[in-house]
């Protein structure tokens, strides 16, 4: 693989809105990250061999401590239904600058009510409440961005 096809692979990825892609081939393997503020490539070129023990040791060490930071937290809201992002994209509060938000913390909400809006790909598209319920926490700002399964809202159901 030249570094014109690596380049045109990066500008891919970048666009496609995805947030990490890996890339093994022979004698070569790459990850390409995008960062959540501002877009971060990093490109590894290294042969396959003597990437295979460190990339084990690694991604062994983080997986423990992401787990135990929502189990924790879990905990404390066990009683909350956590609503997720359905997809990759920019979370909007409100439909418009000058509109109203969709929901505040404290307001009952029924299935099907307007939540929120996520960005994709110059698509917006609006995010529907699949419980009933009172807004308990806002887990996301406006205009940031969200990954996939990403949780956005907590909800009483009581």
């Amino acid at each position: 693989m030249d570094l014109k096809e690596i380049q045109n692979l990066i500008k891919f990825v970048a666009k496609s809105g995805a947030s990490e892609v890996k890339l093994e081939m022979d004698d070569i393997k790459i990850t390409i990250k995008t960062g959540s503020d501002s877009e971060t490539t990093i490109v590894q070129q290294v042969p396959v061999q003597t990437q295979m023990p460190q990339a084990a040791a690694p991604a062994a060490t983080p997986a423990p401590a992401q787990d135990a930071v929502p189990a924790a937290t879990t905990e404390d809201n066990s009683k909350y239904i956590t609503i997720k992002s359905p997809i990759i994209g920019t979370f909007y509060r409100k439909p418009s600058p000058d509109k109203p938000l969709f929901v505040e913390v404290g307001q009952t909400i029924a299935e099907g009510d307007v939540l929120c809006i996520i960005e994709a790909m110059k698509l917006f598209n609006e995010i529907e409440s699949e419980v009933s319920g009172k807004i308990v926490k806002i887990l996301v700002d406006d205009s940031s961005p969200v990954e996939f399964d990403q949780p956005l809202f907590l909800v009483d159901p009581s």
